[in-house]
């Protein structure tokens, strides 16, 4: 089963017009664009078709439009995740927001989720029938019946009008031919191109909003770490800061910031003559304390003498003719 996926995979790359027309399929529904599945009750539904009985649909509300009455419904899918065993995050702040690149992954999840149930194949599941015992489900039913029954007659129409008029046709056309082509319209007045390309805009600005905050994160994250009293002072760290706090005017930053760490280099490498001086001083001191040291050791030795020894010692000055003896 797919319960986790990487950002990577392949389930991630199905466009938007694949899954909605894969909800509307499967569910009987009118969706248009993918943020109208932010309540919660698509997702729900949608496990409900690929595991019959494990969603309490009666608790399910269609009909949300606040974000409390969202929240329910995905308590409601969080706890059949928690009877699956699936592992995977439901990001409610992000959903309930209705914000179409968040809904557009959490829906790619659900359809690679659903297709790997057998092999997304539903034996004998009623959408319509499960959503009666939802809060505001026969609503929905309605409306997708009827935007699927008034699709139909407008095509039987243009094709009954353009075949009784033959002629007003072949006129029509021989008019557009002589005609030069005229720039598209639908754009500037409206339509389906119209909502398509603001959908595209929105999902661009989405991942670009989401690409700004995944990078300021890491740099707060940088400057953090460089304000620590242990190493804010040490020239890479003050390097890393002049360029996390530099200006787009100043064009020379990274220049500076690496002669700053160079010349710190170069000062570590650099003998440093003071410190042979006090070398030199610290050796001094150490041949003056041996001395002394030796000097106690000799005073030490001379009162452990016993009076037999002192006796004898002197005894051997006069012997030899000290003249301290003569006197």
């Amino acid at each position: 089963m797919a319960t986790n996926i990487g950002t990577m995979d392949s389930a991630y790359f199905v466009g938007r017009s694949e899954i909605l027309a894969w909800i509307n399929s499967t569910l009987r529904l009118n969706l248009s664009k993918v943020e109208e599945a932010c309540s919660g009750a698509v997702h729900c539904q949608l496990m409900d078709a690929v595991h019959p009985g494990i969603v309490q649909m009666h608790k399910v509300n269609f009909d949300a439009k606040n974000e409390y009455e969202m929240i329910q419904n995905y308590k409601v899918l969080q706890d059949a995740f928690n009877k699956l065993k699936i592992t995977k995050n439901i990001e409610v702040n992000k959903l309930v927001k209705g914000r179409p690149l968040d809904n557009l992954e959490f829906l790619q999840w659900m359809k690679r989720y659903c297709d790997s149930i057998n092999g997304g194949i539903l034996h004998n599941y009623n959408p319509l029938e499960r959503r009666e015992a939802c809060k505001g489900g026969k609503d929905a039913s309605k409306k997708g019946a009827l935007s699927q029954t008034s699709t139909k007659p407008s095509t039987a129409t243009a094709k009954s009008h353009s075949s009784q008029n033959p002629r007003k046709n072949d006129v029509t056309s021989a008019h557009t031919i002589n005609q030069p082509p005229k720039p598209n319209k639908l754009i500037s007045s409206g339509g389906p191109a119209y909502d398509e390309q603001i959908t595209e805009l929105k999902l661009s600005v989405d991942s670009l909003e989401k690409e700004r905050d995944f990078y300021f994160a890491k740099l707060r994250d940088i400057e953090i770490l460089c304000q620590s009293p242990e190493i804010e002072h040490q020239p890479v760290v003050e390097a890393i800061k002049r360029i996390l706090y530099a200006t787009d005017n100043e064009a020379s930053v990274m220049e500076e910031a690496q002669a700053l760490v160079s010349e710190h280099q170069k000062q570590m490498e650099s003998p440093c003559p003071i410190s042979d001086g006090r070398d030199d001083d610290l050796k001094a001191e150490s041949h003056k304390r041996k001395m002394i040291d030796n000097l106690d050791v000799d005073v030490a030795a001379s009162t452990t003498l016993s009076p037999r020894q002192r006796l004898s010692d002197a005894s051997d000055v006069h012997r030899s003719g000290s003249p301290l003896m003569t006197c």
